[in-house]
């Protein structure tokens, strides 16, 4: 099983290649179309595409929140040529990975780190002559490597459930 997660944004978006033992494969933060391409090139071998859906609380929203959604839909629509498209919601990311609603994105990426860090216990990316878990991830990359890790676990909730 390979999933491409990807954290959409309006110009440009963040995503990770991770399989079913949870491991990153490739990941980046690239202008949406090039995101596109690559999504595209890989198709043939991915078994899901999670991409993080934006959900609305009634608050206002501005432009950059419809050119956001926007691209969710022309990514969800390319890879449904190829494969299966999940939705994952913030919320969702909250709960599997923190355990709470009230988790912030310091409170995710240090879950991350306490789960597949195997030395580098404050940062879990390492350094470059000893690379951990999440060498090379930073800004947006570390919301996308969420979205697969809890695109993940929900599979796996629901085959054991």
């Amino acid at each position: 099983m390979k999933v491409f997660a990807i954290d959409p944004g309006n110009e440009q978006s963040a995503y990770c290649i991770m399989n079913d033992k949870y491991e990153l494969l490739e990941f980046n933060k690239l202008p949406n179309k090039e995101v596109m391409d690559i999504m595209f090139l890989k198709l043939p071998t991915l078994d899901a595409v999670a991409i993080e859906r934006v959900a609305s609380y009634g608050m206002p929203v501005g432009r950059e929140v419809f050119e956001t959604c926007e691209w969710i839909g022309r990514y969800a629509q390319e890879a449904e040529k190829e494969t299966n498209v999940y939705y994952i919601y913030r919320k969702d990311e909250k709960l599997y990975l923190c355990g709470e609603m009230r988790a912030k994105d310091a409170n995710i990426r240090a879950a991350l780190i306490e789960r597949f860090a195997k030395h580098d216990l404050k940062n879990g990316r390492g350094t470059k002559a000893n690379p951990d878990y999440f060498y090379g991830v930073k800004a947006d990359m570390w919301a996308a490597c969420a979205i697969g890790t809890t695109f993940l676990d929900m599979l796996k909730e629901k085959k054991n459930g």
